[in-house]
């Protein structure tokens, strides 16, 4: 078969729904929500591009269970069905033309921002590392009856997911948010029925699939986003993904999509620390996680996804040729190429590179800021019907934002003082 040829298969979730080709739009953050946390017409305008553009399955930006814990500025919240005709507009567009679309959920746990929440809370009230932690405060930790109640706020968002009309849901259980967070070891040091062990802190994550699930019914698509590491000392290994991947897998997850990295190691993105240098043969297979998928393939019979590194259509099709995953997962290509499944399905090359997003700033540049900023300007362009800018300068960006906040730091400074 033609590289084209192997993309262009339909694939038979187990539930039953077909997939029309293997070419998975991963998640990115938008921030364009509302200040109520409801869709805008920019997203409604930016996933009928990407169903337009051919893809196959489609996944949102992280959408939060809770207007106190937001991620970042601009989240879509769903807590109940307040925006459902919003969040209906939404599911039409993105799943027009045949194209599935699936709401990922997620809550952020630690990994927010100073200032955005009134406070961040997390498995253990452990804090980022030094040089992070002028940008993210120390969290709080959760008690047991706070524990439940956000798995319960994850069924009932699912719900509402279902009857906005998207075709599925997705789990964020990777990149260091709080899912990834009771998973981790390093984040997780409780000594309750939520961690100690691995098994326990297995736990959060397999009662929120079982909140989900209920809420959902049998036949509704749920996944998850999974990191096959988080790259942090004392943090959440390959064996321990294994076994979280065979849970799932036993309680009936219908797709895996394979991730690695947080904040703090975003191996996500392909920054990734100077003693962990990307292997040749990584570069040679281009996807990041592939050896891993392949670990996961033996292990379960799941659905899989791999997404970050794919450069070309050969090692696209390679990657599902070979059996180690179903779908080919793009995020970023998306941003500044948002047709290119229709592309890649004619035998066509990308016409877009991605590249390492530099201001020239170390410290900066480091924690991959920008990675999110850069490309997240991207969508919205897209969002407001304008064509992506792939050389767009990172620092011009950057100074952009710095501004942005400063002015939103003034406004928002009188609210705080007439509220106390």
């Amino acid at each position: 078969m033609t590289p084209q040829a192997v993309l262009a298969q339909p694939f038979t979730l187990p539930n039953g729904s077909v997939v029309r080709n293997r070419l998975f739009k991963s998640a990115m953050s938008e921030a364009l929500g509302t200040r109520a946390g409801a869709p805008t017409p920019e997203l409604v305008r930016l996933y009928g591009a990407w169903a337009d553009g051919g893809i196959g399955l489609c996944v949102t930006g992280n959408v939060m269970i809770d207007r106190g814990a937001l991620g970042e500025p601009g989240n879509v919240v769903i807590e109940s069905d307040e925006h459902l005709a919003a969040l209906t507009a939404w599911a039409h567009a993105a799943t027009r033309g045949g194209a599935q679309c699936w709401v990922q959920l997620n809550h952020p746990g630690k990994q927010a921002p100073k200032g955005l929440n009134r406070e961040n809370v997390a498995p253990s009230a452990v804090p980022f590392r030094p040089d992070m932690q002028a940008f993210f405060p120390t969290p709080r930790e959760l008690t047991d009856a706070e524990v439940r109640a956000l798995v319960a706020r994850f069924g009932v968002a699912a719900g509402v997911v279902k009857r906005a009309g998207f075709t599925g849901v997705q789990i964020h259980g990777a990149h260091g948010y709080l899912v990834s967070q009771f998973l981790s070891p390093h984040h997780n040091r409780r000594e309750d029925e939520w961690g100690g062990t691995p098994e326990k802190r297995r736990r959060f994550v397999l009662a929120v699939y079982r909140a989900m699930r209920e809420a959902v019914g049998p036949d509704f698509p749920i996944g998850i986003k999974l990191n096959s590491a988080d790259f942090q000392r004392g943090g959440f290994t390959e064996e321990e993904s294994l076994d979280t991947i065979r849970a799932l897998a036993e309680a009936g997850i219908d797709l895996i999509e394979v991730s690695g990295g947080t904040y703090e190691a975003p191996a996500m993105t392909g920054v990734k620390d100077k003693a962990q240098p990307v292997k040749e043969s990584t570069r040679q297979r281009e996807a990041y996680f592939l050896a891993f998928a392949e670990k996961a393939r033996q292990a379960v019979r799941v659905p899989l996804v791999v997404t970050g590194g794919f450069r070309s259509l050969e090692g696209m099709a390679e990657a599902v040729t070979s059996g180690a995953v179903d779908f080919v997962g793009l995020a970023r290509a998306l941003a500044i190429e948002p047709d290119l499944p229709r592309r890649l399905l004619a035998g066509q090359q990308p016409q877009q590179t991605v590249r390492p997003i530099r201001t020239g700033i170390g410290m900066v540049d480091r924690m991959g800021l920008m990675e999110v900023t850069w490309y997240t300007g991207q969508l919205k362009r897209i969002g407001r019907g304008e064509p992506p800018k792939p050389k767009e300068s990172a620092l011009w960006v950057l100074l952009g934002f710095l501004i942005k906040q400063a002015g939103l730091g003034r406004k928002k400074k009188p609210t705080r003082l007439r509220a106390s």
